[in-house]
């Protein structure tokens, strides 16, 4: 059984392979997850509920199945598009673009705390001009790694810079999430699928495991064949697990 991809929007799972039949695992807040992680090659691809499985070592995708991030997004789409604002607890604030009607499902699979639309436009080319103007402002960014997310899932947003940044754009549809994850400390970042969830944040999977919360990066997993059995293996503890 092999991990092949995965959804964060709206139900969050992991997509699970074996002889080509494609099962949903679902991650859903209180779910025990007990399997150990195996040998990791390319995740082939899935087509009408079908798995194509590939050998090749390069992972989670070998050069064959790695869709290039152009294509992926569509940057010269037709379609209506949004020029939005994303905020990261505590202060890391993004600038990104979407089509209009996935503006909300946008932000959550990114995990964003907050965000509001700055711009609409007439497509995707448009888009990406403005986003690559907003982007010359020091207080955006284009990219935030999932280490930069996982250092602020404990903490508030900085809602004065970001009132401030929102107001000076004229942003608005102005919108607030709730991941529900009740961390009083920062997860500590392993590649593991044992322990109880507590949540999907974005792309990252929130387990505890004997009193440690742990931050599972989704793609991380994609790729790994796996066995339903305890993890053995030593893991890091946050300090919270000692008091």
């Amino acid at each position: 059984m092999q991990v092949v991809g995965y959804d964060t929007v709206p139900d969050p799972a992991l997509l699970l392979a074996e002889e080509g039949e494609v099962t949903r695992l679902a991650l859903d807040r209180g779910t025990e997850l007990d399997y150990s992680l195996g040998e990791r090659h390319c995740a082939g691809t899935v087509q009408n509920g079908r798995h194509d499985a590939c050998p090749n070592a390069g992972a989670p995708y070998c050069e064959v199945h790695t869709v290039p991030w152009s294509v992926a997004n569509n940057a010269d789409s037709d379609e209506e598009h949004v020029v939005y604002l994303a905020a990261f607890a505590p202060d890391t604030f993004k600038v990104g673009v979407t089509r209009t009607w996935r503006l909300e499902t946008r932000l959550r699979e990114q995990g964003a705390d907050r965000g509001a639309l700055a711009y609409t436009v007439a497509d995707g080319r448009i888009a990406r001009e403005v986003e690559s103007d907003l982007n010359e402002d020091d207080r955006l960014t284009e990219w935030v790694r999932v280490p930069t997310k996982i250092r602020g899932f404990h903490r508030e947003v900085d809602e004065r810079a970001w009132a401030a940044l929102v107001e000076e754009f004229g942003a608005v549809d102005r919108v607030a999430f709730d991941y529900d994850l009740e961390l009083a400390d920062q997860p500590v970042p392993e590649t593991l699928l044992v322990g109880t969830v507590r949540g999907v944040k974005g792309r990252v999977l929130v387990v505890e495991r004997a009193g440690t919360t742990y931050a599972v990066d989704l793609r991380d997993l994609v790729g790994h064949e796996l066995a339903e059995e305890r993890e053995g293996r030593d893991l890091q503890s946050s300090l919270g697990a000692f008091g």
